[in-house]
């Protein structure tokens, strides 16, 4: 979408938002133009449905969302051991008074958001449609995208406020909701609006599609799914509507004008991030919910627009042979690694995944020539001294999950596994890691800035074979769970020098057919395979492991130490319930 829409809109839709689920936003107008006003005809109300967009761009491609929705899991911690953001990524003093500032925005900004589309979905009949499809498209976005918000409060927050009508004036109690409750609005919502948007919106193609309603209600379905019992006709009867659902966006992959990328490198090459299908459906050709990007800062939501690029890299700069560029990336504010496990869900040799997600080798990209006194800070042999290494042809850097032989003879820097973990897996370099390569961004065109460019992919098409195969293994059908599975997995297979694509799919059946829990543990290593960093790790594991998540999550990621099993739900930020007259009433969540 392109982002201007949303400047010319921004006065009048915040005079309507609220901070929070309880306290009015005062807002100076200075236009003078008012809800009202703007919203009586179909092109101002148009105002009203792009403003709803806004805020999620304050989650998505920003600190917020990656450390709410990656940190605190079993596949990252904190970048070189770092004191950062620590409520989220150990679960350390984690608190309704001290939640971290990327709860209290993310609960802010998304019920803001939530009240503009109650606003929009309650004053659509006073538009002035005249053409009921018209109306009905419109209306479908605020309802998605209220679906859209309320899954991520639901699932962080559990059964908070839940709000369907406008807030115009301070409200100084609040009730809770069962999370059923939630889900039945979410579904009903994306339902409305997998019938009535439409299959694109030409260039303006990051606003929600009829592929983005049923991808989202495929993702609701299976997380309802999980909170009905446990071989109930209900949990089966949500895991059965999650797989139809899914099948269903994989089936109209060529009318919805999306399809797998032929192989992983293709999906993550940063030249491909805008590639559609053909040139009547733009935007990533995977994509089935995006959220678009301009060069130019100043119709972005803020001057940083998407800063995934540099939030997974480990440094570079500044060692023998390699500065700063384009090309590697801006190493300078980095946040999560990956640990161990992640790293070893990978066999490299079969899975083409790996070397399209992480970098473990730099080539120089200026001159260097090694002397004693570098040799000695990296533990060299004096063999290397003089040696020159040459931009764009010598090895400057090798940091890697393998084994390195003979590291001292090595006329480039060097660090192993060995070097960076613990045998038990706990991270024992503060200096370097695999870094996750996925969001490199070239439209930056400058190597130490801070903005990036790229579009983000909210949610794709390899999503739906995952859900439909987790879904399918809930089900009983391991047999059709592992087809989905390998669609993936033959996509994923290293194919030169020789094809891996039957090994790649030979390990999935016997590995969904050896027990639920392992089964289901192979699902979620191959979510982990195809969407690390991907914005859904926290909500996987949440979904998945309900019964015993802080013993899950300690087991894989060992730097982990005070999860605990009420941390599968945020807690209410303090500040919202002290402005609530029956705080004691609402109440936090356990635990809090």
């Amino acid at each position: 979408m392109r982002r201007n829409i949303y400047k010319i809109t921004g006065l009048s839709l915040l005079t309507v938002a609220l901070l929070s689920c309880n306290k009015r936003l005062d807002e100076v107008n200075p236009g003078g133009a008012t809800s009202d006003a703007t919203w009586s005809t179909p092109q101002g109300f148009v105002t009203n449905v792009n403003g709803a967009y806004r805020e999620q761009r304050a989650y998505y491609g920003k600190e917020d969302g990656l450390l709410v929705s990656e940190g605190g899991t079993d596949l990252w911690f904190n970048a070189n051991k770092a004191n950062y953001a620590n409520q989220l990524t150990r679960y350390a003093n984690i608190s309704a008074a001290s939640p971290s500032g990327a709860v209290i925005n993310f609960f802010t900004l998304f019920y803001r958001s939530i009240n503009i589309c109650n606003a929009g979905i309650s004053r659509i009949d006073d538009a002035g449609f005249t053409d009921v499809a018209e109306k009905n498209r419109r209306l479908a976005e605020l309802r998605f995208l209220r679906a859209f918000y309320y899954w991520h409060i639901v699932e962080q927050f559990g059964g908070v406020s839940l709000r369907t009508t406008e807030t115009t004036t301070a409200e100084l109690t609040a009730q809770r909701s069962p999370v059923s409750a939630f889900y039945d609005l979410i579904v009903s919502d994306l339902r409305f609006a997998a019938d009535n948007l439409p299959n694109g919106w030409g260039q303006e193609y990051s606003r929600a599609t009829k592929k983005s309603a049923l991808g989202m209600l495929a993702r609701a379905y299976l997380s309802r799914a999980y909170y009905a019992p446990a071989g109930s006709a209900d949990r089966n009867n949500y895991f059965t509507l999650a797989r139809n659902t899914a099948n269903e966006v994989i089936t109209r992959k060529a009318e919805f004008g999306v399809d797998l990328w032929a192989s992983p490198a293709d999906l993550w090459n940063p030249a491909n991030n805008r590639v559609g299908v053909n040139a009547s459906t733009p935007g990533n050709k995977e994509g089935l919910y995006i959220i678009s990007n301009s060069t130019n800062t100043a119709i972005d939501y803020d001057l940083n627009a998407n800063r995934l690029h540099a939030w997974f890299l480990t440094q570079y700069n500044g060692r023998p042979g390699l500065v700063t560029s384009i090309q590697y990336g801006f190493d300078n504010q980095r946040r999560l690694q990956p640990t161990r496990y992640l790293l070893e869900l990978f066999n490299e040799q079969m899975d083409a995944r790996y070397a399209a997600s992480f970098q473990e080798r730099w080539i120089a990209n200026t001159p260097f020539t090694w002397n004693a006194a570098t040799a000695a800070t990296y533990g060299k042999a004096s063999s290397v001294v003089g040696t020159q290494l040459v931009p764009g042809t010598s090895l400057a850097m090798e940091i890697t999950k393998g084994v390195i032989a003979d590291k001292a003879t090595k006329p480039w820097v060097t660090v192993d596994i060995n070097d960076m973990y613990e045998a038990d897996g706990r991270i024992k370099s503060t200096t370097d890691f695999v870094p996750l390569k996925k969001f490199l961004d070239y439209t930056r065109t400058l190597p130490a800035s801070q903005p990036g460019y790229n579009d983000i992919i909210v949610m794709r098409l390899a999503e739906m074979y995952l859900i439909s195969a987790e879904a399918e293994f809930q089900l009983g059908n391991i047999a059709a769970a592992a087809t989905q599975i390998n669609v993936l997995r033959a996509r994923a297979a290293v194919k030169t020098p020789q094809d891996q694509t039957a090994a790649m799919q030979a390990v999935t059946l016997p590995a969904l057919s050896a027990g639920n829990a392992a089964g289901l543990q192979f699902i979620m290593e191959e979510r982990a395979r195809e969407l690390c960093g991907e914005h859904l790790r926290w909500y996987d594991l949440k979904r998945v492991y309900s019964s015993n998540f802080a013993s899950y999550i300690k087991s894989k990621n060992k730097d982990i130490t005070d999860v605990q099993d009420f941390h599968r739900l945020r807690p209410v930020p303090l500040a919202e319930l002290n402005a609530l007259s029956n705080a004691a009433e609402f109440g936090n969540n356990p635990g809090y």
